[in-house]
């Protein structure tokens, strides 16, 4: 019965992880987030223009279609969700989009005797200008496939 109690006394007193073995298990994890954690971000970045690649030729085309129907170009984006004159609407969704980072796109309508309306967001900090996530993204960069 002695030899029961001490074998399993230093069966505990062995259990568990040494320092050694913490320290690389740390190491390792700190190597992989060193690693993976640069890729995910660059990936929800890719996501957030492909967001922007996708929602603005969609109003674009929504404007088209309020433009053929109506023999104009609505003043706002609120008129492609709230209906024309004759009640329709232009996009199925009950309001416009935002752009991935929470900020409404920025449309102007044609003026000055063209035909030619400005659709675009100004990215993640919401200003003229910038680069990578904070540059403007515009509907004809991507309808020339600049982007």
């Amino acid at each position: 019965m002695r030899t029961l109690k001490s074998s399993q006394a230093r069966a505990a007193a062995q259990a568990g992880f040494s320092i050694a073995e913490l320290m690389v298990v740390i190491l390792i994890i700190g190597l992989l987030s060193t690693v993976v954690v640069p890729k995910v971000i660059d990936r929800l970045s890719d996501a957030k223009i492909g967001k922007v690649k996708a929602d603005l030729p969609a109003i674009a085309g929504a404007l088209d279609q309020y433009m053929i129907a109506n023999g104009r170009y609505p003043d706002g984006l609120e008129s492609l969700v709230q209906g024309d004159d004759n009640g329709r609407t232009f996009l199925n969704q009950r309001t416009v989009p935002k752009d991935p980072w929470g900020n409404e796109y920025v449309y102007q309508p044609p003026g000055g005797g063209s035909n030619e309306f400005e659709l675009f967001t100004f990215g993640r900090d919401g200003v003229a200008g910038g680069e990578g996530e904070d540059r403007d993204v515009t509907y004809a960069m991507i309808r020339d496939q600049e982007i």
